[in-house]
């Protein structure tokens, strides 16, 4: 069963490899640039990082009927995705190319789904299914809102914020729910990239939006 609506593809997928069995790791301190950011409003936060999600190709692990991947992406906080299946849970988002990743915005709500919400997430990236691996693991408390955090975990050059991951596919698992929960909640999921720089470079035509990018040295 699956949607065709724009790139997401609401599909049951193979389950990865050893994600039953993902580490939680303490990563190094946070940098001050790369604290969590927490937003209680319901709608998609207005952020600095632009969103990449559009274009790539989604699917999850299991869903229930009217309630797959194209939930994460509706821009409607009283839509979600529904897990169907067995443990663990999982979101993939597949890209045609190699992209920068630097964050990802979540949403969650405690008190509306209770024990479908999850506590852990394991966040996988590389360039397919087969070889991914763990760059982040984020515990969360009785989250209610948009949750926005680095995928990774190592600090970059200046130490003020984390580098971003360079994958074609990014994964998010969800290791745990609140209260040991069996099936999960998600209501929306945002990927997002680098900052853009201001700077053109002298380049007398800048285009440099995230789908020109994605194209620019296409032959």
């Amino acid at each position: 069963m699956a949607t065709t609506n724009s790139n997401i593809t609401t599909t049951a997928t193979e389950e990865p490899p050893s994600a039953a069995t993902a580490v939680v790791q303490s990563g190094p301190q946070i940098p001050k640039d790369g604290l969590p950011l927490m937003h209680s409003a319901r709608t998609p936060p207005v952020l600095p990082w632009p969103d990449i999600g559009h274009l790539a190709k989604w699917s999850v692990s299991s869903y229930k009927f009217g309630f797959g991947a194209e939930c994460l992406r509706d821009g409607d906080p009283d839509t979600f995705w529904h897990s169907d299946g067995p443990q663990p849970h999982f979101i993939t988002v597949e890209f045609p190319r190699k992209v920068a990743i630097q964050k990802i915005s979540i949403f969650l709500s405690w008190p509306q789904d209770d024990s479908y919400t999850p506590s852990t997430l394991a966040i996988r990236a590389g360039t397919g299914p087969s070889d991914l691996q763990d760059v982040r693991v984020a515990t969360l408390e009785k989250p209610d809102g948009w949750i926005t955090f680095d995928v990774s975990s190592e600090p970059d050059e200046d130490g003020n914020s984390f580098k971003p991951v360079h994958a074609y596919v990014l994964q998010v698992i969800v290791v745990q729910n609140h209260m040991s929960g069996k099936d999960t909640h998600i209501r929306g999921l945002r990927v997002l990239g680098p900052q853009e720089e201001d700077a053109t470079d002298g380049d007398p035509f800048p285009w440099k939006s995230q789908d020109f990018k994605m194209y620019e040295r296409l032959r």
